[in-house]
């Protein structure tokens, strides 16, 4: 996935949840869009991207819209209230901003998304995933991206990659489920020793209990996901849907209709039916590891 690369913007997770909630407020009331925007004495343009979670939605604002909506249960006003400041704060606030010299503002996004993220699925052609990275191969992925030119400017892209790989080991680790090419193993990425110590990290990684890794070898032929990487992102809130980051010969692009996210999923439930067990692919990444020899 390129960190420079990747488009369109997301809409933020609670974002589209908040948004959704209020439309059904709306429908609810029998409300158009336009008779909307009239009582909260705004666009017809503004109540839309409310609603598809594409904008801020300031607490007056919502207040104005409950109102309109006749919401009064003060536990229903109360949890969007609530929900409103959680993704108002998600958008602004976020260790990652620190590091805005290096990475562009749609990689931020996803990082604010992994951040919020209750699980993480993916399938990986031809490089290890993020997450599960070492030092050494981030470093060795990042100089060959050719994206940034300064060392200062590859380490600080080093640190936010592992600092994305803390959410791995805190009290609630984040689940993270990964299916990769049998190439991922044996591309010298950095080379044989990089490689290896690479490989040996993966088999620690994939022993802790929120973590799968599995391999889909050569030998299973032609498959669905073979034509490129993609991340399906889970989320915690109830009735959030996923979202999918996949990768393409011109960049990468955000999934979240509910059709082109059913396929991605379908597409990773095939990739791990396909794949080796996981304690077969332990055995695998472990043979691998021992033919990367300097």
């Amino acid at each position: 996935m390129s960190a420079k690369n990747v488009t369109p913007n997301p809409s933020t997770v609670l974002g589209r949840q908040l948004g959704e909630e209020l439309r059904r407020l709306r429908e609810s009331a029998r409300l158009t869009t336009s008779q909307a925007a009239e009582a909260l004495d705004c666009t017809k343009g503004k109540i839309s991207r409310i609603e598809n979670g594409r904008v801020a939605v300031r607490l007056p604002d919502l207040t104005a819209m409950l109102h309109a909506y006749e919401a009064s249960d003060p536990e229903l006003r109360e949890r969007l209230s609530a929900l409103a400041r959680k993704a108002n704060r998600r958008r602004r606030d976020g260790w990652w901003n620190q590091y805005g010299s290096v990475l562009a503002d749609t990689y931020r996004d996803y990082i604010a998304l992994e951040a919020m993220a209750g699980s993480i699925r993916t399938f990986q052609a031809q490089l290890i995933p993020g997450l599960l990275q070492t030092p050494e191969y981030i470093r060795a992925v990042t100089v060959a991206s050719q994206l940034w030119e300064t060392a200062d400017e590859i380490e600080n892209f080093v640190r936010v990659r592992l600092a994305r790989q803390e959410r791995l080991a805190e009290d609630s680790p984040l689940p993270l489920w990964a299916v990769l090419s049998e190439a991922v193993l044996m591309q010298q990425v950095g080379g044989a020793e990089v490689m290896k110590a690479q490989l040996q990290h993966l088999l620690t990684m994939s022993g802790k209990p929120n973590v799968t890794v599995q391999v889909l070898p050569f030998s299973r032929g032609a498959h669905a996901s073979m034509f490129g990487p993609y991340v399906v992102l889970g989320f915690p809130e109830d009735g959030a849907l996923d979202v999918v980051l996949a990768d393409n010969p011109t960049g990468s692009m955000w999934l979240e209709r509910e059709a082109e996210v059913t396929r991605y999923q379908d597409l990773f439930d095939a990739a791990r039916t396909s794949a080796l067990s996981p304690t077969e692919s332990r055995a695998v990444i472990h043979r691998r590891a021992k033919e990367h020899r300097a």
